[in-house]
C-alpha cells in the first residue's frame, strides 16, 4: 500500500464547504447515535511561546475514517515567523490494516470544518428567513465562518466588526465578496451591528467578553467559535443566560469553553441548561429552537470528529480526481 500526500494546495482545489458540511452533519449524527468514537483531545501548552498543541484522534465507523490530528495554535506566528496562528497535521487510517493511507495539511481543513459546524448549526437553530450576519473578527477562521453559515442561510449583508488594521478589514471584505458575493459592510459600532443581525458569528481571539446580552434582539441565533480556552471567553454571563444553548459536545464544553465554565462557575448559569449536544440537534432528539422569537447559542470548541469525517471525504474525492503525491514509507 502507498500512502497519498495532499498539500494545502491539493485540498483548496477541491474541497468546498458544501462537501465539508455534509461530512460534518454526518459526523454528528454518527456521535449521537454511538456510531463514532471519539477520545477527549489531549492538548499542550508550551507558554514560553505562547502555544499549544492539541492531539485529536477519532474512528466514525460509518465512513471509514480512522486517525488522528495534530493541531497547534501559536499566536505570535504570523508576527514573529512569518507563518499561520493555526497549523496542523493530519494523519487518516486505514480502518482494515491500521495502514496510513493519507498525510494532509490540516490547517486549511481545519479552518474549513470549523466554518463548516457553524453552518450545520445554523441550518438546525437560526430562523428559516434569517439573512443578515454580524461577524466580529477578520481573520482566516472568520472567513470560512461566514462561507459555512452562508451555505446554511444565503445573507444578503454582512456586517463585519473587528479590532485589526483598516487595510486588513478591507481585504476581508473584498475577499468575501469576490467568493461568495455578499455584500459586507465594515461596522464602527459593535453594539448597533449586533442588533441589526438575525445571526451573530464570534470568531476571535479575545479573553474577555466583547459582546453584551443587551444588543441582541429575538430571534437572533449566535454561533460562539473563537474561545477556546477555560478561561477566555467572548460572550458575557448574560448572553449565556438569555440563550437556548447547544453544544457541539457537552464534556469537550465542559473542559474547555471558557464561555460557558466561567459563568457555571461563579453561579450565574448552570451545566443543566444546556439543551443538548449539536448531534441530538442533526438526529431530531433535541429541536434547535423552540420559539420564533428565542435566542439560540452554538458554542463549539471543535471536535476530531470533524477533522476525521472531512479528512476520510477529501482523501476519496483525492483518488478520484488523482490528486496528491503516493510515496511509500
Amino acid at each position: 500500500m502507498k500512502t497519498r500526500l495532499l498539500s494545502r494546495k491539493d485540498i483548496e482545489g477541491f474541497f468546498t464547504m458544501r462537501l465539508c458540511m455534509e461530512a460534518v452533519e454526518k459526523a454528528f449524527a454518527d456521535l449521537a447515535t454511538g456510531n463514532a468514537t471519539m477520545p477527549q483531545r489531549t492538548p499542550i501548552a508550551v507558554p514560553d511561546q505562547h502555544g499549544i498543541a492539541l492531539f485529536m484522534p477519532a474512528h466514525i465507523k460509518s465512513l471509514g475514517a480512522l486517525g488522528a490530528k495534530v493541531v497547534t495554535v501559536y499566536k505570535d506566528n504570523v508576527a514573529r515567523h512569518d507563518l499561520p496562528t493555526v497549523l496542523g497535521t493530519i494523519i487518516l487510517l486505514d480502518e482494515a490494516t491500521g495502514f496510513p493511507i493519507a498525510l494532509m495539511e490540516g490547517g486549511y481543513l481545519t479552518a474549513m470544518r470549523t466554518g463548516a459546524v457553524s453552518g450545520v448549526a445554523t441550518k438546525y437553530m437560526a430562523r428559516p428567513e434569517a439573512k443578515v450576519a454580524a461577524l466580529f473578527g477578520t481573520g482566516v477562521q472568520a472567513f470560512t465562518q461566514v462561507l459555512g453559515v452562508h451555505e446554511a442561510r444565503p445573507l444578503t449583508k454582512l456586517l463585519a466588526y473587528s479590532i485589526d488594521p483598516p487595510e486588513t478589514r478591507t481585504r476581508f471584505a473584498r475577499k468575501i465578496t469576490e467568493q461568495i458575493g455578499v455584500p459586507v459592510e465594515l461596522a464602527d459600532d459593535p453594539a448597533a451591528a449586533a442588533s441589526a443581525a438575525d445571526i451573530i458569528i464570534l470568531a476571535t481571539t479575545a479573553a474577555t467578553p466583547i459582546v453584551d446580552g443587551r444588543w441582541f434582539t429575538p430571534g437572533t441565533h449566535i454561533n460562539g467559535v473563537g474561545s477556546h480556552a477555560p478561561k477566555a471567553r467572548e460572550l458575557d454571563s448574560l448572553t449565556v443566560q438569555k440563550s437556548r444553548v447547544v453544544c457541539d459536545l457537552t464534556g469537550a464544553c465542559r473542559a474547555e469553553a471558557g464561555d460557558l465554565i466561567i459563568p457555571a462557575d461563579a453561579g450565574e448559569w448552570g451545566w443543566d441548561k444546556v439543551a443538548g449536544d449539536l448531534g441530538d440537534v442533526v438526529t431530531g432528539k433535541v429541536p434547535g429552537r423552540t420559539s420564533r422569537d428565542q435566542i439560540t447559542l452554538f458554542k463549539s470548541v471543535g471536535l476530531a470528529i470533524q477533522d476525521m469525517s472531512a479528512a476520510r471525504v477529501v482523501f476519496d474525492e483525492a483518488v478520484k480526481r488523482g490528486i496528491g503525491t503516493e510515496f511509500q514509507f
